[in-house]
C-alpha cells in the first residue's frame, strides 16, 4: 500500500492511494476523484471514471465530475425549506430549484486532509449560513482502499439542526474511454423508482419498475432499455431517477463486456440516483476526448431527493449533536 501527495499549486493537492488492485487519484478540492485505475481482463490498466486533465476545469465546469456533493445532494424544490418553524431560502441554480448544495457547495470547497495507512481523511468545517444552510457542520470523508474495493465513509455533526445528504458524483465508464455507455450491463436490486418532473425534481410518485425500461433487477444491457418509449425517460433525457433498493448490500452492478471489468456498489443508503450523463455537453476531458451525453453512468447513493418536502420524517434532517454516518463502497473485479 502506498500513498503519494503531489502539489499542483499553492492550494491544490493531488492525493494518490495505490495498492496491487487499485490506484485512486483524488483532489483536496471537493474530495474529487479524478482517476480510478483498474486492470482489465487482459491485465491492462483502464481509467474507469471521467474527468479533466486541466485541474482548473473542476472549478470551471458544472457536472460535478468525481466530486463529493453536499450539504444536500440532488434538488431541493423551489430552493427553500422549513426547519423548526423557520424558512430558509437557498440559491436557485438548476431551473427553479437548488441543486447539489447550491452555487458553492462542497464540490467547490477546499478540504483539509491527512493520510493514515491505506486511507485519506478529508475534513471541512462548513460555517453557519454557508449557502444559507443553518449551523456549523463538521464534515469528515474517508477514502480507503481495501484490496479491490474503494470504501468511502461520510461522517458529519453540527451545532444546530440542519439538512444533509452526501453523495459522490463519479461518472463511470468501464470501457476506459468516454464512449457511449449503451453496451454496459446494469443490474439494480430495485423494484420501485421515483418519478421526476420536467426540471428533474422528484414528484413523490413511486412507480413499480416491472414491465418498464427501469427494470434492471436482472442484468440487462443499457441500450436495450434506455431507448424505449417512456414518459419518464423522455422527461429526463435518459436516466436521472432514484431507484429505491430492495436489498441492503451489493445493490448495483455495472459490467463492461469489452474490458471484463465489473463494478459492484454496496451502500448503507436506501437508494441511488442513476444518471446516464444526459447533460454532458461535449466539453473536453482527459486525453483530449470530448465528454458527450450518455458517455458514463453515475450511481449517486443517497437519501430520497427533496426528502424535506416529501417525507414526514426526513432522514436528511441532522439534529444538533447527532452523528451522520453513511458508507458506500465500490468493488472492481474482472470476469
Amino acid at each position: 500500500m502506498a500513498a503519494e501527495v503531489k502539489r499542483i499549486n499553492n492550494v491544490l493537492d493531488e492525493i494518490i492511494l495505490k495498492n496491487e488492485y487499485l490506484e485512486v487519484h483524488t483532489l483536496n478540492l471537493g474530495c474529487t476523484i479524478t482517476k480510478i485505475l483498474v486492470k482489465d481482463k487482459h491485465h491492462n490498466l483502464q481509467d474507469v471514471v471521467l474527468g479533466y486533465d486541466d485541474y482548473s476545469d473542476y472549478l470551471k465546469y458544472d457536472g460535478y465530475l468525481g466530486a463529493l456533493v453536499g450539504r444536500v445532494a440532488n434538488r431541493i424544490g423551489k430552493g427553500q425549506f422549513t426547519l423548526n418553524n423557520r424558512q430558509y431560502h437557498l440559491a436557485i441554480n438548476n431551473g427553479p430549484n437548488t441543486l447539489h448544495g447550491g452555487i458553492h457547495g462542497f464540490s467547490y470547497r477546499l478540504f483539509n486532509y491527512k493520510i493514515e495507512d491505506d486511507s485519506v481523511i478529508f475534513t471541512y468545517l462548513s460555517p453557519d449560513g454557508e449557502e444559507n444552510f443553518p449551523g456549523n457542520l463538521l464534515m469528515r470523508t474517508t477514502y480507503r482502499l481495501n484490496k479491490e474495493t474503494l470504501e468511502i465513509s461520510y461522517q458529519a455533526s453540527g451545532d444546530q439542526d440542519t439538512l444533509i445528504n452526501i453523495t459522490n458524483h463519479s461518472y463511470f465508464n468501464l470501457d476506459g474511454i468516454p464512449d457511449k455507455i449503451d453496451n454496459h450491463y446494469l443490474k439494480i436490486k430495485s423494484s420501485v423508482m421515483a418519478e421526476s418532473d420536467t426540471n428533474g425534481l422528484v414528484t413523490g410518485t413511486l412507480t413499480a419498475v416491472d414491465g418498464t425500461p427501469f427494470d434492471f433487477r436482472h442484468e440487462t444491457k443499457i441500450k436495450d432499455m434506455i431507448y424505449q418509449t417512456n414518459k419518464q425517460l423522455e422527461i429526463g433525457h435518459g436516466y436521472d431517477h432514484p431507484f429505491i433498493f430492495d436489498d441492503s448490500k451489493d445493490q448495483v452492478t455495472l459490467y463492461s463486456e469489452k474490458t471484463g471489468i465489473e463494478l459492484t456498489v454496496n451502500t448503507t443508503y436506501p437508494l441511488a440516483q442513476i444518471y446516464s450523463a444526459n447533460y454532458l455537453d461535449g466539453r473536453i476531458g482527459k486525453n483530449n476526448k470530448p465528454l458527450n451525453a450518455g458517455s458514463a453512468l453515475c450511481i449517486e447513493t443517497q437519501y430520497m431527493p427533496d426528502s424535506i418536502h416529501l417525507e414526514e420524517h426526513s432522514k436528511t434532517i441532522l439534529k444538533k449533536g447527532q452523528l451522520y454516518d453513511e458508507k458506500t463502497s465500490y468493488t472492481f473485479k474482472t470476469r
